[in-house]
């Protein structure tokens, strides 16, 4: 769950922000002046600051200055200020966005959606593994090799994931059933045979899977 500061003196339109933004299903916190936000941002971890300019002691603008000394946190700027020289201003000081009042809730939520979508693909790192010049993307379920993109189906790429990170050990039809069902298999455990033959079509040049006969399967060759 996302944890967002609310910066905002208003009563009235801090307890709406609280109210709408917690229903959306974010964890809120609250501050009613700049000296108040930074002493909780300081104490706390946040994955995005909404932001009045308008503050008692420390303006907004002087808040996102001290943020951004330390940390490239998503701002979103809420004012009354609606002239382009605080627009520029409050861009100028990095802040992500900048909404002027009165706002519509539900934009704004999509904004606060939007911001917090583009930071997490910043910072995100792909979980993948790879054999050779095989890739595969284990969030995305997406393989690829070299340049080219490998269409499996989830079974299929399944299958490949557990043999490539089992590398250099045969895994029975067995195994591969306990590992990949995860239940009781009353079938025909041929049907591991169907996959491995549909896969292996697919990898073609990238094919690495080794046939142990009367054994199983393994990814253990240099083709």
């Amino acid at each position: 769950m996302s944890k967002i500061l609310i910066v905002e003196d208003d009563p009235s339109i801090q307890a709406l922000l609280h109210d709408f933004i917690k229903e959306a299903g974010y964890s809120v916190v609250l501050a009613a002046d700049g000296v108040e936000a930074l002493a909780k941002y300081s104490q706390q971890d946040f994955d995005l600051v909404l932001l009045d300019i308008m503050l008692p002691k420390i303006d907004g603008y002087g808040v996102c200055e001290v943020i951004r000394q330390k940390s490239d946190v998503p701002i979103i700027m809420l004012t009354a200020l609606d002239s382009e020289e605080n627009q520029i201003k409050g861009l100028d000081l990095q802040a992500d966005d900048y909404i002027t009042k009165p706002f519509s809730m539900p934009v704004l939520l999509r904004k606060i959606m939007a911001v917090l979508r583009r930071s997490s693909k910043q910072n995100y790192t792909p979980q993948t593994i790879s054999y050779n010049d095989l890739t595969l993307d284990l969030d995305g379920y997406k393989v690829y090799w070299r340049e080219e993109s490998i269409d499996l189906t989830p079974r299929e790429f399944e299958i490949l994931r557990e043999l490539i990170t089992h590398k250099g050990r045969i895994l029975t039809r067995q195994n591969l059933l306990q590992n990949l069902w995860k239940y009781e298999f009353f079938g025909d455990e041929r049907i591991i045979d169907t996959h491995i033959k549909n896969l292996r079509k697919k990898l073609g040049a990238a094919d690495y899977i080794e046939t142990i006969r009367g054994v199983g399967y393994r990814i253990d060759k240099e083709n």
